[in-house]
């Protein structure tokens, strides 16, 4: 599991940062041929209309937190999203130099869409797993999550 071999060689595709980084960018390309091109939306638009969905109105920085993306990426997704009429971007009535995002009805109405095509992803994603080594790995990502995040959080200490 540490990436290097027998004979003490490092190899890249037993790392597992390399996996799951590899998992990841596959699992990218799928939602996004099979779902997010059709809509038009990149990763980070899809995750910030979810977010913003979800919650209802989030600052930018909250955006940020739930989609653990950067400022930059967040910006750039709520300016797509804005351009596309997906989201309204408004001042913040108790921060003169705050913004608020909120989905438009364009935006709620593909919101609403997202837990059936989700759904589907997820099949499509899990389908090479039994139910239980889904349920396990959806357990070991959860506990990874939230222990590297717990790494992070004392790293900026």
């Amino acid at each position: 599991m540490s990436g290097t071999g027998g004979n003490g060689e490092f190899r890249l595709e037993d790392f597992l940062p390399y996996r799951l980084s590899v998992a990841s960018e596959n699992v990218s390309r799928i939602m996004a041929r099979h779902y997010l091109d059709g809509l038009g939306l990149g990763m980070p638009e899809w995750r910030l209309l979810a977010a913003v969905g979800r919650h209802g109105v989030l600052s930018p920085t909250a955006a940020g937190e739930y989609t653990s993306m950067d400022k930059v990426k967040v910006s750039r997704a709520a300016a797509s999203l804005a351009a596309r009429g997906l989201l309204k971007q408004s001042q913040d009535p108790n921060d003169g130099r705050g913004r608020l995002l909120r989905l438009t009805r364009k935006g709620t109405t593909i919101f609403t869409g997202l837990p059936t095509a989700a759904g589907q992803m997820e099949q499509t994603i899990l389908g090479g797993l039994t139910a239980t080594e889904a349920s396990n790995l959806q357990k070991i990502l959860l506990k990874l999550i939230d222990h590297t995040r717990g790494t992070l959080s004392s790293d900026s200490e």
